[in-house]
């Protein structure tokens, strides 16, 4: 199977040339035998180079080569395959900040497409958007009760 749709290059590229954005992730790579998670939100014009969010052991964020993906040989016949069941909801930042708080990729997905699924249930007001609940740094809700270290 190719790592990329038609439809996920087209987007990917869009995204590429609008750099500096919080993108939505447009896919996730995975390796079915171990470790290494990717969410990629976009691809250079070189038709290679991709920017998002890597997992070897700790997420970070940056940017991974489709052709490296592609290269892989791993055991078994195995190769890094594209999850055709990933859609993401939240910007790559929420991404990274849950998987950074969670220690992976896959348990911030699960943590974020569970908290998804419970917004869509209560409706669309039952939780304001991700943007407007982080402070400027990013990491507390903007109604919680401020800390000690901030009245000082």
């Amino acid at each position: 199977m190719p790592l990329l749709t038609s439809n996920q290059r087209e987007q990917l590229l869009a995204n590429g040339r609008q750099p500096g954005r919080d993108h939505v992730p447009v896919v996730k790579f995975f390796n079915p035998v171990g470790i290494g998670t990717w969410l990629a939100t976009e691809l250079d014009a070189d038709n290679d180079t991709c920017f998002g969010l890597a997992d070897l052991g700790f997420p970070e964020i940056g940017s991974f080569s489709l052709e490296e993906l592609a290269s892989l040989s791993l055991p078994f016949g195995m190769h890094i395959e594209r999850d055709i069941l990933f859609t993401a909801v939240y910007p790559l930042s929420a991404y990274a900040e849950a998987a950074h708080e969670a220690g992976s990729i896959t348990t911030a997905i699960r943590i974020l497409s569970n908290a998804a699924r419970l917004g869509a249930r209560r409706g669309p007001d039952a939780f304001p958007p991700l943007a407007e609940t982080r402070n400027p740094i990013g990491t507390h809700r903007a109604n919680a009760p401020p800390s000690s270290a901030s009245s000082a």
